[in-house]
């Protein structure tokens, strides 16, 4: 197996490009998802635990398994098994009431997104309600009104969302309010999608390839073309911060991308 992975490691360097540069990540055994955000890296194992990076080593976060996790403005969050909404306070997940939710999203400007199981429609939280949650009550979910199976925001140009036709659609999300301006349709063919802090945003194919929205602005949010970023694998999931690409590849192995 690490024979394998090291041959795949070289043609990751032979195919690096000027643009980007990829190498493998700190290895973590059966990665299922990575996370970054406020310059935070977390990953899911198989076994649902959530770890986060310090250094060159994995350390867990928490006692809590969790399916899906997050790390934005307004803290960490994450969903269990039975999609129940957790947010990490003073050590611990702590538990809340209200909606179920199979995946959420903290990268937006202080909201936090959510997919309800099953029915995949969108939910928004309040950025006040959010920042203040410290582990106990109830929280109060506005709907979004669209249904989608993968769901990112960022704080500066909006929310992104891939639908169960693999469209891409965009849309600006009061982190206040939680209103919608609507959804306008960017692209299809996508599997996954990740805003970052900056504004940039990335996505995955259904095929497995990475590419990075160009032209994107404050007057122009869904932004004008798509640029390739050369993977030497298959991507399954990306998130990006700070000037580093973290990518997921079908085997579990992790990949750290730069300029």
């Amino acid at each position: 197996m690490k024979a394998t992975v090291s041959f795949l490691l070289v043609l990751c360097h032979l195919a690096a490009t000027r643009a980007w540069t990829c190498k493998e990540a700190p290895r973590l055994s059966s990665a299922r998802q990575i996370a970054a955000g406020q310059g935070q890296v977390l990953a899911r194992s198989s076994y649902n635990r959530v770890y986060f990076l310090s250094g060159t080593s994995w350390y867990r976060l928490g006692s809590v398994s969790l399916k899906d996790v997050s790390v934005g403005p307004s803290g960490i969050w994450g969903v269990d098994y039975t999609n129940r909404v957790y947010k990490f306070v003073a050590g611990e997940f702590r538990p809340s009431s209200g909606p179920l939710l199979q995946q959420v999203d903290a990268g937006g400007d202080g909201q936090v997104v959510g997919l309800t199981p099953t029915s995949n429609l969108t939910y928004c939280l309040r950025s006040n309600y959010a920042s203040a949650f410290k582990g106990v009550g109830s929280l109060s979910w506005n709907s979004l009104g669209r249904t989608m199976k993968s769901y990112s925001c960022g704080p500066l140009y909006g929310c992104w969302g891939v639908d169960q036709s693999n469209r891409l659609y965009v849309s600006q999300v009061s982190p206040t309010t939680c209103s919608s301006s609507g959804w306008s349709l960017v692209s299809a063919s996508m599997s996954m999608i990740d805003v970052g802090a900056d504004g940039s945003v990335f996505a995955v194919t259904t095929s497995g390839l990475v590419y990075q929205r160009t032209g994107i602005s404050r007057s122009r949010p869904q932004g004008v073309g798509w640029s390739s970023v050369p993977m030497c694998m298959a991507i399954t999931s990306v998130s990006y911060d700070l000037g580093q690409l973290w990518a997921l590849t079908s085997s579990g192995l992790l990949l750290q991308c730069s300029h």
